[in-house]
């Protein structure tokens, strides 16, 4: 079924809107800077692959936005979630034509390249991943229909990978200080989780604990809890409302949309903007827009074409937002929840630590002076290892005198090189972390001392880092000079 043209182009065309209010967060939810009324995400994940099946800017590409805008705003749609953007390219266009549809942008920052690594996060946090971050921000912060940022997407996936997340926080933490430095509108910064059953609680209470420049300002979940005719409390979302009904930030589904079921019937979205849920969540955003081989697409696309073939999944989306209005007043928020108490270490569940990395110390003088031109994807890689590949660093223990740092800097190209400091090096062992102070009661005496080791570990690592950021953009210059390359 191919959509009407002349529907495009009055849908396309019905708005004129320069600019859209900016969204802002209060309490446990999202408003309309300027109207003060709730928000509510209603959206789709837009990413489209370019003709070699490659992930592609969708908002780099002006033929592309605007093939596909209309159909989205035929959905009754007000948001997209972008998971990957070239930061060096110009995407004022197509983020024109978005606010004059009167539809926002929620932004990921890491691109396959310039992102946090789950086999080694701490060494991945270098001065190349924050200039990525933060370059990404100035070149996004303008737009006032930018609703927020994503620092990270399913970093943590599983039990095994929850180490991980303390350089997540560490990301969070320094995207929300560059914004702030550079004196930017108040953007907020979150994180879309995996819907891991063990530990999504011990993740959403780790993110919104300790510090509040710490604290991410709004956690959202990749949720295929409800497929097909299912119901409030078999899909498990009676659930996730009672146990998160506490929670001070705002919530909303990332990803949603199980297709066990075909043609998805998409009943979960009464549920989504009914009373039950708008106390606690906020709306959510499809999975996904373009039909790619996991057969989540709501649309048929030909790349490098205008040819849009709408799918039955299209329809019935369409036909459940279309007749699902939004509560009426604020939906139940709350401004009254407090942060939360950092979740204890369970070895093998929870390994997370309260201690945070610092910033790279590179990348200090990015808050007074900026992050400078943007790399786009082709930029270096931040994916560095440790020399000796069969460590983790998960958590970081130090070995004694600290006598050199090593790390590895790799290319797409297959170029690549060690970067040595003099003063430190970074080796890992299975350490444990540390626990709140709320909690440490609790813990074992074995625990607290694994904690206390693990803390100090970072902090060492943090000097070893320095010695490693040091080194590292020298031998990017031979390699980049040597071989004629650019390295990422």
């Amino acid at each position: 079924m191919k959509f009407s043209l002349s529907l495009v182009a009055l849908v396309a065309s019905a708005l004129s809107v320069s600019a859209l209010n900016t969204i802002e967060v209060k309490g446990n939810a999202f408003f309309d800077s300027e109207t003060g009324d709730r928000f509510y995400i209603r959206g789709v994940d837009y990413q489209i692959p370019d003709a070699n099946g490659d992930t592609a800017d969708p908002l780099a590409d002006y033929d592309v936005c605007s093939r596909d805008i209309p159909y989205i705003k035929a959905l009754g749609m007000n948001t997209i979630r972008v998971y990957h953007v070239d930061n060096s390219a110009d995407h004022s266009d197509c983020m024109q034509l978005l606010a004059d549809n009167d539809i926002y942008l929620i932004l990921d920052v890491a691109n396959q390249d310039q992102s946090i690594s789950r086999d080694y996060p701490y060494y991945s946090y270098n001065y190349i991943l924050a200039q990525h971050n933060f370059a990404t921000i100035d070149v996004f912060q303008n737009y006032t229909n930018l609703l927020g940022f994503i620092a990270a997407n399913e970093v943590v996936n599983d039990v095994n990978t929850t180490k991980a997340a303390t350089v997540l926080k560490a990301v969070i933490r320094d995207m929300r200080a560059y914004i702030k430095a550079r004196d930017y509108r108040s953007i907020p910064v979150g994180y879309a989780a995996a819907d891991v059953e063990e530990n999504r609680y011990q993740l959403a209470h780790y993110l919104n604990c300790g510090e509040e420049d710490t604290r991410a300002e709004f956690f959202a979940i990749n949720d295929y809890s409800w497929c097909g005719d299912s119901s409030y409390t078999v899909s498990g979302y009676s659930t996730k409302v009672k146990n998160f009904s506490n929670y001070s930030l705002p919530l909303f589904f990332s990803e949603y949309g199980c297709n066990l079921v075909e043609p998805r019937p998409f009943s979960e979205v009464e549920s989504i903007y009914s009373e039950e849920m708008t106390a606690v969540f906020s709306g959510g955003l499809v999975y996904e827009y373009v039909q790619e081989a996991n057969d989540y697409g709501l649309v048929n696309v030909t790349a490098g074409s205008d040819e849009v073939t709408i799918l039955t999944d299209y329809n019935n989306l369409a036909s459940m937002l279309n007749s699902t209005s939004n509560p009426s007043g604020d939906g139940g928020y709350t401004t009254d929840n407090e942060a939360s108490e950092c979740p204890a270490y369970v070895k093998g569940l929870w390994e997370a630590n309260n201690t945070l990395p610092a910033l790279p110390s590179e990348a200090s003088a990015y808050m007074t002076d900026g992050a400078g031109d943007p790399l786009g994807p082709d930029g270096p890689s931040n994916q560095w290892t440790p020399s000796d590949s069969s460590y983790g660093d998960a958590t970081l223990s130090v070995s004694g005198s600290v006598s050199q740092a090593t790390a590895t800097l790799s290319t797409s190209s297959g170029v690549s090189s060690s970067a040595v400091g003099s003063s430190a090096s970074a080796t890992s062992t299975d350490g444990s972390s540390s626990s709140s102070s709320s909690s440490s009661s609790s813990a074992s005496s074995a625990t607290s001392s694994a904690a206390e080791s693990s803390s100090a570990a970072i902090a060492d690592f943090n000097r070893a880092q320095s010695a490693v950021n040091f080194a590292v953009p020298a031998a990017v210059v031979v390699v980049c000079f040597g071989f004629g390359l650019v390295a990422f």
